[in-house]
């Protein structure tokens, strides 16, 4: 009985790691006893409800790079172009390289070749990103003359210890497996039957047919919602940020700087919920925008059913391809 008390307890101490440390979570990823929860998609996640559950597809990849090729691409970029939907086989480059926002990287560019920097931002946080300078790339004339500046001990405490989002690792290393989801389906089910409620993470779309993040929906998230007020000042404040970011990296070194915008999944497929605000719109035609913008906006609202996955904030392989070849004509790659 006694075993059986110390196995508990260390079978607890393992799984308070895991909703603790990044380097246990991890190994316990790759030992199979805790699965990806993101499996079935971001908003299936959040919501449980089974209608909702969609596996997440594999998109075919574009085999386009090329050793010769004359440009090296630049991406400052949030989970739109993450690593597992985006990669340098996409794009006709033979340099490709992707900094998450906040997440800062060193580059050194190569003044032989067209430098092209390219920035993407979701819709719901356009107005966070560009309300600050970006610096997420440092442009350096010789990156090996200046090597990377070691991370305080307190840094690399906060980095692999996560006091946050415990709840939210804990609960992933707990209810990561399909029986869990079968449980959590079972109560927002019901909650959805028999209340007409969801989860507060998430809204469902007035015809019950499609699941968009709340902060996209709340007009109380006045900096991520679609329905939030947005100012013609604003909106000014905003396109004279994003001149300035592309001005300061052209004088770095820079040939040319993109700006690319994507749509929250309820402007697209629900704008008509409320009092749209138009970011997008708004920024694309401001007379003031001197930064060539890919538009997304317009591709997808005249193909709003195919562009998003059922499960997830994301875009489907359809939206994938869709932005891909706009992004493709607009930087000639």
């Amino acid at each position: 009985m006694r075993i059986f008390r110390y196995l508990l307890l260390l079978f607890a101490l393992v799984l308070w790691g895991a909703g603790l440390s990044s380097t246990v979570s991890h190994w316990l990823y790759k030992t199979g006893l805790i699965v990806d929860d993101y499996r079935f998609g971001d908003l299936y996640r959040l919501s449980a409800l089974p209608q909702f559950k969609q596996k997440q597809p594999i998109c075919p990849p574009s085999n386009r790079s090329s050793d010769t090729a004359s440009t090296h691409l630049y991406l400052i970029g949030d989970s739109f172009s993450e690593p597992q939907r985006l990669s340098e086989s996409d794009f006709r480059v033979s340099h490709f390289q992707r900094v998450a926002w906040e997440h800062p990287q060193r580059i050194q560019l190569d003044p032989n070749k067209r430098n092209v920097l390219l920035i993407e931002s979701v819709e719901r946080h356009f107005r966070e990103h560009f309300a600050i300078p970006v610096n997420e790339l440092i442009v350096e004339n010789d990156t090996s003359q200046t090597p990377n500046q070691q991370s305080s001990l307190s840094q690399q405490w906060n980095r692999e210890f996560h006091r946050k989002d415990v709840e939210e690792r804990l609960e992933s290393a707990l209810f990561s497996h399909d029986w869990a989801f079968w449980i959590k389906e079972f109560k927002a089910a019901l909650t959805l039957n028999w209340f007409d409620r969801a989860y507060t993470s998430v809204s469902l779309s007035k015809d019950k047919k499609n699941v968009f993040l709340h902060s996209d929906t709340d007009t109380s998230k006045v900096l991520n919602s679609s329905f939030s007020i947005l100012t013609d000042r604003e909106v000014n404040a905003l396109v004279d940020s994003v001149n300035t970011t592309a001005e300061r990296y052209q004088k770095l070194g820079f040939d040319e700087v993109y700006l690319s915008l994507i749509p929250n999944k309820a402007s697209i497929l629900e704008r008509n919920r409320g009092d749209y605000n138009h970011l997008i719109e708004r920024i694309q035609n401001s007379p003031r925008l001197k930064v060539p913008a890919v538009n997304t906006y317009d591709s997808f609202q005249k193909n709003a059913t195919l562009v998003y996955l059922k499960s997830d904030t994301h875009w489907s392989c359809n939206g994938r391809a869709m932005w891909l070849t706009l992004v493709r004509e607009k930087l000639g790659i």
